[in-house]
């Protein structure tokens, strides 16, 4: 979705597999990023089925089969489904087809200049580690700008 302004929608944002499974393993920038989808109601975390699948194998992997379930099962009423067509990179279809300002990612060839002059030819979207993206996401400004209204603050629990 675009704003009125022709700008991309600053609360729309897809944390790519290696973020979503992150925060589950380690607390550390990618389970802030997370939980600053998780506490505000107004962010939409966008993703496709392969990135959530690719997230939940790689949690099972490192933990057990049952914590990958509970996870698949508590991610999905948080997340905005797109489809992505088969041959496409998962948090990329998921950003392109969500109309996306933000991505975030651990993959150093995303977040590279070349990767992002490519990107760039095809969308409107900021990739970023998350540790860049907390330091440079601001909900009250992305609240404001998306809303003109003063930011209430956080909606909910981001640990229920």
């Amino acid at each position: 979705m675009r704003s009125k302004d022709g700008e991309p929608d600053h609360t729309r944002l897809v944390a790519d597999a290696d973020v979503l499974a992150t925060d589950v393993l380690v607390d550390d920038a990618s389970r802030a990023v997370l939980d600053t989808v998780r506490a505000h109601s107004w962010l939409d975390l966008i993703a496709t089925d392969p990135l959530l699948s690719d997230a939940e194998s790689v949690i099972e992997e490192c933990t057990e089969r049952d914590l990958a379930i509970k996870w698949r099962e508590a991610i999905e009423p948080l997340v905005t489904i797109v489809e992505q067509p088969a041959a496409d990179h998962p948090a990329l279809a998921a950003a392109y087809r969500g109309e996306a300002a933000h991505l975030v990612s651990l993959n150093e060839r995303l977040r590279s200049p070349a990767a992002g002059a490519e990107i760039r030819a095809a969308m409107d979207v900021s990739v970023r580690s998350p540790a860049a993206f907390v330091a440079v996401f601001d909900p009250a400004v992305a609240y404001e700008s998306a809303f003109e209204a003063e930011y209430p603050g956080p909606d909910r629990d981001p640990r229920a």
